[in-house]
This record gives C-alpha cells, sequence and structure tokens, in this order.
C-alpha cells in the first residue's frame, strides 16, 4: 500500500517525539526514513516509536533512497536552512520546528525556493492553535476596545535546558521569542515596522549569550508593541505564552497566558450627576469565550498544514508569512547589535525581494 503522505523525519530528539504520534495517528500517512547526525539517537527514536522504516546519517541519503513528499525538519536551528533547501529541491514539502532560518536571507532564499519549487514550507507556530489565543484574538478583532494603539507582553521563565541552548548568543531572541512575535503578530493582524532593541545577560545567568531582551516594536496598524522576556528568570514565572495587556479606545483586553482573558470597557453611559464623565471612567467587564478546537497546539498546527496540502492552499503558518516573525527576531538582533532602531523595510531591502 502507498500512502499519500510519506515523511522523512529529519532530527530524532525528544522534540521530534510529538510529531511522529501525530504522524503515526493519520491513516493517510506513513514515516518512511529517520535522519539524525547520531546512529544511537535515530535508533533509539525508532525503537520507541515501533517504527521500521531505513534510519540515515544525512538528509541528502534518506531523500535519494525513499519516497518521501514530506520532511519534518525537527532539527536544530542552524541545521533549518540546509534541510529545507535540499528537501524542497528534492520535490518534498517541509513542515518545519521554528525559526524558519537564522538570517533573513536565508529566509528569502527559502521562500523563493517554494515558489519556484511549487512546495510548502510550513513552521511550527503552535501557541496560535491555542483556544486561548485565539479567543483573546477575537476578543481584540471584533472591536470589543476599540482601535489598539498598545500591546505588551511580559515573558519571564528560567528555563534550565542544558544542551545547544545554553551555547547560543542569543539564546532567548533566537530560539523562542518568536513565539511571541508571532503571537504579537496575530493578535494585532498586524505586521512590524521597526524595533528598537537591547539584549543583555543579567547576573546569576546560566547561559552563555544574552537570555534577556527588552524590544519596542512599531506595528503596521500604528500600534506600538513592547515586550520584555527572559529565560533565567528564577521566581514568579509567566506563563510560556505570556502574559498580555492591550489597550484600545475604549479599553483595555487581558490574558495572563492561562485562563484569565478578559476586557474592560469604559461604560460610556455612566456619567456624573452633572453629566460629565467621571474623573476615572467607570468599565465594565468582558469575558471573552474559548472557540472549539478538535486538535490544539503541536497536533493542531500539523493538522493546519496537512489540510492545506489537501485543499491546494497555503497553511497559516507558511513561510512567507512567518518570514515577518522571523524579521522580528533579526531586525531584534541587529538593533541590539548596533544600539539602533531598525526599519523592517531596511532588513529586507539588504536581503532581496521577498513578498
Amino acid at each position: 500500500m502507498t500512502y499519500p503522505y510519506r515523511v522523512i523525519i529529519a532530527g530524532c530528539g525528544a522534540m521530534a517525539n510529538t510529531w511522529a504520534d501525530y504522524a503515526k495517528e493519520r491513516p493517510d500517512t506513513e514515516i518512511v526514513g529517520l535522519v539524525d547526525l547520531y546512529e544511537e539517537a535515530v535508533s533509539s527514536f525508532a525503537k520507541r516509536h515501533n517504527l521500521s522504516c531505513p534510519t540515515f546519517t544525512n538528509i541528502h541519503d534518506a531523500l535519494e533512497a525513499v519516497d518521501a513528499n514530506i520532511v519534518f525538519d525537527v532539527t536544530i536551528p542552524s541545521s533549518h536552512y540546509h534541510i529545507a533547501m535540499t528537501a524542497l529541491q528534492a520535490g518534498c514539502h517541509v513542515f518545519g520546528e521554528k525559526p524558519l532560518a537564522e538570517s533573513f536571507s536565508d529566509c528569502t532564499d527559502i521562500v523563493q525556493t517554494t515558489r519556484s519549487t511549487g512546495r510548502i514550507q510550513a513552521v511550527m507556530q503552535n501557541r496560535r492553535f491555542d483556544p486561548r489565543i485565539r479567543a483573546y484574538r477575537q476578543l481584540i478583532s471584533s472591536g470589543t476596545i476599540g482601535q489598539p494603539g498598545y500591546a505588551g507582553a511580559d515573558f519571564f521563565i528560567g528555563a534550565h535546558f542544558g544542551g545547544f541552548r545554553d551555547l547560543m548568543d542569543s539564546p532567548l531572541l533566537l530560539d523562542m521569542a518568536i513565539h511571541t512575535f508571532d503571537q504579537a503578530r496575530y493578535i494585532l493582524g498586524a505586521d512590524p515596522v521597526s524595533v528598537y532593541c537591547h539584549e543583555f545577560n543579567p547576573p546569576g545567568s546560566w547561559y552563555k549569550g544574552n537570555a534577556m531582551a527588552i524590544c519596542i516594536f512599531e506595528m503596521s496598524d500604528g500600534s506600538v508593541f513592547d515586550y520584555r522576556g527572559s529565560w533565567c528568570t528564577e521566581g514568579v514565572p509567566t506563563s510560556w505564552e505570556a502574559s498580555w495587556r492591550v489597550t484600545g479606545e475604549k479599553g483595555t483586553a487581558i490574558w495572563n497566558g492561562h485562563d484569565d482573558i478578559y476586557a474592560e470597557v469604559v461604560n460610556t453611559l455612566a456619567l456624573e450627576s452633572d453629566g460629565k464623565p467621571s474623573f476615572l471612567q467607570r468599565a465594565e467587564r468582558i469575558e471573552a469565550e474559548l472557540p472549539v478546537m478538535t486538535k490544539t497546539g503541536h497536533h493542531g498546527c500539523l493538522e493546519e498544514m496537512f489540510a492545506a496540502l489537501e485543499e491546494g492552499r497555503l497553511p497559516e503558518t507558511d513561510c512567507s508569512d512567518n518570514q515577518y516573525s522571523m524579521a522580528m527576531v533579526l531586525a531584534s538582533l541587529e538593533s541590539a547589535r548596533t544600539g539602533q532602531k531598525v526599519l523592517i523595510a531596511d532588513l529586507l531591502k539588504t536581503t532581496g525581494p521577498s513578498s
């Protein structure tokens, strides 16, 4: 039996377990190959998931040996460009972990290669497929608080990963902040225009590189997005989804990153006895409504990727859209390096046309 979707999984670390579990749940999908630099890792992964498919130590050999049409890229960030370009040029779609690539020129190459090959490269932005962020976005996009003027996200986690993240130059911005940046684009329905970023490594950090950053973005809808993040803060952690405040013309929308999602909106009918507004306006609380979602998180994002293939369209997290979330990361790094505000348009110019 030949399955419609034949998958090579590149990268057999712990993160790949979720990807393999999802693929095995689909009746139309078969895992036909596994790739990892370390033979012990790939053998252990195959045994753990009861897979009898061939195993390889490089993507070239895998693509030549098996009849695959999708590559799951669950490798480290520095490998994403190589895996994506190799797989796309071999005629495969690529569903990959974030980030899309480590430079904007590489991101542009990937986007242009998807267009020339007619293949899809989609990025795992699993936080978009959380009913809570969907409820928060709907609360704002429906006009509850009026036109947004400011969005703020706080992300403070003390994450002891070990491994490659501890050695990265900018572990927070390059490996994690894209989640929050992509959330901001999704929540506001806007793209970045400019950024000023200060990146640093505070006392007590166990990371080699800078594990904290403060970023101020101007967005295409005229709003300002403020990001305060840390991957080395012990005590009083935020949610992994960050803690959010969006202020608009008529009120404020709050999401603590857990289950508290609401807005407080000025009650224009509540006036003083002389008919004038009070010094501090009264506000009424409006609770968000959670949508019903059959699959969430990683599985929800993967479901959208496969649905896009079946329906002949681009997925929500296609590289042509995700490159703007990646631009927020790379422009932040450039701003931190130079100490200057960076215009996103200038970043795009230095790497050629994108979209």
